[in-house]
Order: structure tokens, then C-alpha cells, then sequence
């Protein structure tokens, strides 16, 4: 999201983040945001699937994005208003061109572009002392995204990935200040937030899906780890 004029906040996973006049608010696929009511800020929102970004950007560049979507390292705000203005200008006049010749590769190129160019400022916020244990904390980070609803033990994942159960509390504490287990129940308590705020699935369905048998196991988790019911919390934001 490329805010252009104004200011204000926008939610993502439920928490606010002041935005201005260029703020560029990087949006991970499966976060859910929110636009505040009677938005004081005007810009664009740039979509793109999955699909599209791995039928054009090359393998390379798809790596090197991709830490812009780490937030849980980072920050997911970054601030460049003339970078954003160039890459809005020259997308507007490709999209308006009345010839559509190879107009996928070339709104892909200049997407591709602009992304590699935040990722080079955003780059500087990201841990440099450690690179090894940044790999390893990356990759335990996408196989608990992969694998949260099959399970929240950390010897399993201190086993994909051929280490042990210290070494890898090691590295997620030098990351995120936390131990494996508290990251990895903080990511199933997100999914379930998310799903009770984007959709209308009852607490049992919720609670399947996300790899609890039980609604009672869940509702103990989920207010263990929030303080409060999966209900009381969806009540919340009614």
C-alpha cells in the first residue's frame, strides 16, 4: 500500500501503524488489514498473486524480496515518497498505453524493479551479524507457517531442520527475543485471530482447522496465551 497525500493509520493483524504521505506499508500474503473509518490518507493499493510473481520475477529476485515480508523481523512500514512517485508514474502510463504489447512483462518488470529497490533501503534493518542463523531463522519461520496446524512441538521442528532443540531456541531468541515455543504458539494465535476476524467460521471449525480436535483445548490456548475467549474476543470487535 503506496500512501500519496495525507496521513492516519492502517491495521494489519490487528495492530495500528501510522502511515504518511510516503509510507510504503508492505502487506505479507495471508495478513489481514483493515482501513481505519473515514481514512484522512489517499493512495494506491498494488495487487499481485502468487502466481504472477513467480511466472515473471526470476528466482533470484523472488529471494531477495521476500525479506521484505519477514515482519516478523521487521518492520513492515518503509519511507521513500520519490521512489513511490516514479514507480506510480511509469505504471499509471504503461497500464494507460493504448498499445498492450508484452504489457504483463513490462507491469511485471517495473513492479519487480521497485520492489528490489525497497529492498535494497529496507536491507539496512535487517540482521547482518549472523547470517547463518538468519537462514536457519527464516527457514523455521516458513515450516512453522507450513506446519502449524500438524504440530506446535518444537523437536519436530528443531528436527527438519537438523539441529537441536537448544540450538534453535538460540537462534529464534537472537531474532526474536522469544523461545521457539512462544513464537510458534504466538503464530497459531495470529491465524486464529485472523480467522475470526475475517470470517464468519464457528469456534470449532476455527479450531479444526488450525489443529485442535477439541473446542475446549482450544478456547484454554486461545486465553491462555490472549487472556480472554476466542467469543469475548470476537465480541471485541463488534
Amino acid at each position: 500500500m503506496i500512501v500519496t497525500d495525507g496521513n492516519g493509520t492502517h491495521q494489519v493483524d490487528l495492530e495500528d501503524y501510522t502511515v504518511q504521505k510516503g509510507s510504503v506499508l508492505k502487506l505479507a500474503k495471508g495478513q489481514v488489514h483493515a482501513f481505519q473509518k473515514n481514512a484522512t490518507y489517499k493512495g494506491f493499493l498494488v495487487l499481485f498473486t502468487e502466481n504472477f510473481v513467480m511466472n515473471h520475477f526470476s528466482k533470484s529476485s523472488i529471494n531477495m524480496i521476500s525479506h521484505l515480508y519477514n515482519y516478523h523481523v521487521t518492520s513492515p512500514i518503509s519511507e521513500n515518497e520519490e521512489l513511490n512517485h516514479s514507480f506510480l508514474q511509469e505504471l499509471n502510463e504503461e497500464l494507460r498505453n493504448s498499445n498492450d504489447y508484452a504489457r504483463n512483462n513490462i507491469v511485471a518488470s517495473l513492479i519487480n524493479l521497485y520492489l528490489l529497490r525497497l529492498e535494497r533501503e529496507f536491507d539496512q534493518q535487517l540482521p547482518h551479524n549472523n547470517a547463518k542463523n538468519y537462514t536457519i531463522f527464516i527457514t523455521f519461520k516458513n515450516l512453522v507457517e507450513q506446519n502449524y496446524a500438524t504440530t506446535r512441538n518444537v523437536k519436530d521442528y528443531a528436527e527438519m531442520l537438523n539441529i537441536t532443540t537448544k540450538h534453535l531456541n538460540e537462534i529464534v531468541k537472537e531474532f526474536t527475543l522469544d523461545t521457539a515455543k512462544t513464537f510458534i504458539d504466538g503464530y497459531v494465535i495470529l491465524e486464529a485471530k485472523r480467522s475470526i476476524v475475517s470470517t464468519d467460521n464457528g469456534f470449532k471449525e476455527i479450531a479444526y482447522e488450525i489443529g485442535f480436535n477439541e473446542l475446549t483445548n482450544f478456547t484454554k490456548f486461545f486465553k491462555k496465551n490472549t487472556g480472554v475467549s476466542p467469543k469475548t474476543f470476537r465480541n471485541s470487535l463488534i
